[in-house]
């Protein structure tokens, strides 16, 4: 589709962006926003599902840090930061509030 392409630009623009959080993240703020790929239809608020297996995988792997370097950082077309602050409860990861 066409949404990924843009998507991915996206992710390229705001890619290098580092935010000093409490704990550090060991990835870029890019390498994480791809490691959340899966993670996409579930934080897309146009089209609202459940967070899959494999998006709540993703969150697990990459850790309560990373996914507040994301949420706080700058925007990211077609992603509703209040859904993707919802996935670690989803995914029944117990991660501290960003």
């Amino acid at each position: 589709s066409k949404a990924l392409p843009v998507f991915l630009f996206g992710l390229v623009l705001t890619g290098f962006v580092d935010k000093g959080e409490g704990n550090a993240c060991s990835s870029t703020f890019f390498s994480a926003l791809v490691q959340l790929i899966p993670c996409r239809a579930a934080v897309a608020s146009f089209s609202p599902i459940p967070p899959s297996e494999t998006c709540c995988n993703a969150i697990k792997a990459l850790g309560q840090p990373c996914l507040c370097v994301i949420v706080n950082g700058p925007p990211i077309s077609g992603v509703d930061r209040n859904m993707a602050l919802q996935l670690p409860e989803k995914c029944t990861a117990n991660f501290e509030p960003c």
